[in-house]
């Protein structure tokens, strides 16, 4: 109960301090389109006072005694000068067009990774300019640069990728497709190869318990990925990518404006690596054979007061791994196959009633079918899922200081789940065919106080035929002590809650020789609190601003379904009997040493632990570090662009291996990776070469007894990942566009 306390305390001091803070000037730069313009300037005409806009497009700045003239500029865009006479309004302003100057080009570099300063939620938004420093395939490897996300193989064998965010498995963080639920359920295990990274427009990590308005999930954060518009995209994209694996990969998206309010896009992808690789000689496959069809169609209105949005959105994906391929001559090959069939319709509407206010309803409408087929050796696991997802949103401003939102939800799942193995015991205690109706409302105040104080508080209540009627509430709080950006402080509480798909969540464990053994009376609802606390600096040094951003989180759990791999046998799935919970610290630091050139380094330190048969320990396969640093380059004209990244993964705990004839050790060593990609830019074409773990570090042997898969007492295991299982990766590509005129 103290850190209520403590916060409410700070609550009270900081909204005295603001209630006294000098009046400021917020609004917001968009361009001719709408769409909103990061970095743009704001000054005081003849003075040193202004600043730039956040990843929203948005402005907060002092005002000057000295003159009522407000000066916004861009790159490319014309300056505009404008008379501010009642600086209580929140001014919106419009740069038009681009500046045509002959035989002269102006030129500066966005920033690819931005901190919001004006949200009240400690949120970062990973640009399109971000994801293109790396080989951004697909979601799953679109965090490599990025200090606060994780991703790392669930397994040695299905190629399964998995988040991580403080310290803790990508099921506790909501994923969104523009404020969409989506890639959950069903499609958790591989879902991140379903989002093709050249799709992507930008993702937006927030961490702790977001915003009450996308449901009572986020136990530890929220993703959302911002897909390309077809009013603002390129007419026409092509990206082709191959690297020395075998992985050939092609993606284009076509976009038309048929008239001034109407526009859609196509976007194609298609890829596949079959080549076979056994880099240990052991009989397996280091990654399985793949190959995906992925296309979506979207279509864009907007009138004067109405916006509609629709899509459709079709993947299929095959993967086979195992004992195939150049070992095909073994009597008894053990074989994965996986099969997917995923298809999604969605549409936004939404209706402006006053401008001014920005009073508007909007209705989220999406509807998912996933099949999925999935063959471990003799085990057979099938599952489909069907989801209805609806969300009926109203927003108004009382004037520039307060806000309320309110809505209400639907959040409909049917699961069909078949499961045949002889080794699962307890089968019978979970639903195989289960369906999951919530509904629920929700009711969201902001007060902003010239963004020099923010309170964003939320409270929903939901009602499950099964698990009853559960309120979900959640408070962020950011205050700026000082004038201008010097300093951002951010806390937040909020409590969150989950259903989790024991089987689906875990079926990657189907690959190992394991007895799944379910406890009687299992019940998936999880439930957790989630404490946060961040400062953002940025102060001057040597001419340039240095960024340096403090965090810390802790996420305590009263409900949970452990998976306990202690005994190397089995692996038990039973409710939480104890404590378990995860803390975070973190601290990022970003210098653009000179022109061109920017470095970021960041370390962060993790302590999870969960209660395994009565005592409190330490969650196997999760680091107990990070180090990253990253550096960017690039040249005065923007040809060339060089960019590298090492990763210092710390080591941690393996599961108990057992005391007679231990197949691993009980802890997991420290490794570095390193990662590095040149570009080079002419017009509209681009052509980057790079690699993937240059260090060569791989994890050696990482599937337990390889050898026996069948054996009566086997203790064939390919869960056991902690690190790489492949050596280096080398690649090309070209992006081309006609860009839009």
């Amino acid at each position: 109960m103290k850190l209520h306390k403590i916060l409410l305390t700070a609550l009270a001091v900081a909204v005295s301090t603001a209630l006294f803070a000098d009046s400021r000037l917020k609004g917001k730069v968009t361009d001719a389109d709408g769409e909103p313009i990061v970095g743009a300037n704001l000054r005081w005409q003849n003075t040193s006072i202004g600043g730039v806009t956040d990843v929203d497009g948005e402005f907060d700045i002092e005002l000057s005694k000295a003159t009522n003239h407000l000066v916004a500029s861009y790159i490319g865009h014309t300056t505009d000068t404008l008379t501010v006479t009642n600086p209580a309004v929140y001014l919106n302003i419009v740069l038009k067009g681009e500046v045509s100057l002959d035989e002269v080009v102006v030129s500066a570099r966005r920033t690819g990774t931005l901190n919001s300063r004006m949200d009240a939620m400690q949120m970062q938004k990973i640009t399109y300019d971000e994801l293109c420093r790396a080989a951004c395939c697909n979601l799953a490897e679109s965090f490599e640069t990025n200090a606060s996300v994780d991703v790392a193989y669930s397994d040695a064998a299905t190629g399964a990728r998995q988040i991580k965010l403080l310290g803790l498995s990508g099921t506790y963080v909501q994923m969104l497709t523009e404020q969409i639920p989506n890639l959950q359920g069903a499609a958790s295990p591989y879902g991140l190869s379903y989002v093709p990274g050249p799709w992507m427009e930008g993702i937006q990590v927030s961490k702790g318990t977001s915003s009450v308005k996308n449901g009572y999930e986020a136990l530890t954060g929220q993703i959302n990925i911002d897909y390309k518009k077809p009013q603002t995209a390129d007419p026409l994209f092509i990206n082709l990518f191959a690297a020395h694996t075998g992985r050939l990969e092609g993606n284009m998206d076509v976009n038309f404006n048929l008239n001034p309010k109407l526009a859609t896009g196509l976007m194609l992808h298609y890829s596949r690596e079959k080549m076979s690789h056994d880099s240990d000689d052991d009989g397996f496959l280091d990654m399985p054979k793949t190959e995906q069809f992925n296309v979506m169609n979207r279509w864009y209105y907007k009138s004067s007061n109405y916006i509609f949005q629709a899509g459709a959105n079709f993947v299929h994906e095959s993967r086979e791994s195992g004992q195939i391929g150049h070992n095909s001559h073994i009597e008894n090959p053990y074989k994965i196959d996986i099969t997917t069939n995923r298809g999604l319709l969605f549409t936004k509407n939404g209706y402006i009633f006053n401008h001014e206010k920005n009073t508007n309803m909007a209705l989220i409408l999406s509807g998912t079918y996933h099949d999925q087929k999935s063959s471990f050796g003799h085990t057979v696991f099938d599952v489909a899922q069907q989801n209805i997802y609806a969300n009926l949103m109203f927003e108004t401003e009382f004037d520039s200081k307060n806000k309320i939102s309110t809505g209400v939800s639907l959040n409909y799942d049917h699961y069909n789940e078949k499961l045949k193995d002889e080794r699962v015991v307890g089968l019978d205690n979970i639903k195989l065919k289960r369906t999951d109706a919530i509904t629920g409302a929700y009711a969201q105040y902001t007060f902003d106080y010239y963004s020099r104080f923010t309170l964003l508080a939320g409270v929903r209540g939901d009602y499950s035929q099964d698990h009853g009627f559960f309120v979900t509430p959640r408070l962020h709080l950011k205050y700026n002590p000082f004038e201008g950006d010097l300093l951002s402080l951010r806390a937040s509480v909020g409590r969150g809650y989950r259903i989790a798909n024991v089987l689906v969540e875990n079926s990657y464990l189907l690959a190992s020789s394991r007895t799944m053994v379910f406890d009687k009376g299992l019940d998936p609802f999880e439930s957790a609190w989630n404490y946060g606390a961040s400062a953002h600096f940025t102060f001057p040094l040597f001419g340039k601003d240095m960024s340096v951003m403090l965090e810390y989180y802790y996420t305590d759990f009263d409900k949970q379904v452990v998976a306990n791999l202690e005994d190397p046998m089995r692996v038990t799935f039973s409710n939480l009997n104890g404590r378990s919970f995860a803390q975070n610290a973190q601290i990022e630091v970003s210098y653009p040493f000179f022109k061109g050139f920017t470095m970021t380094g960041a370390y962060r330190w993790t302590d999870a632990k969960t209660t395994y048969d009565g005592k409190l320990m330490t969650k196997p396969l999760t680091n107990r570090y990070k180090g990253l640093i990253t550096a960017s380059y690039q040249t005065p004209s923007g040809m060339w662009q060089f960019d590298a990244t090492s990763q210092f993964n710390g080591g941690g705990r393996m599961p108990n291996p057992g005391t007679v004839d231990p197949l691993w050790k009980p802890d997991f060593p420290s490794y570095v990776s390193l990662s590095a990609q040149a570009t080079f830019n002419y017009k509209e074409l681009s052509v980057y070469v790079g690699g993937e773990n240059l260090t060569g570090y791989r994890q050696k042997n990482p599937i337990i007894d390889v050898a026996n898969p069948w054996g009566e007492n086997s203790r064939f295991d390919a869960s056991m990942v902690w690190g790489p299982v492949h050596g280096p990766k080398f690649y090309v590509g070209l992006r081309w566009s006609i860009p839009r005129i």
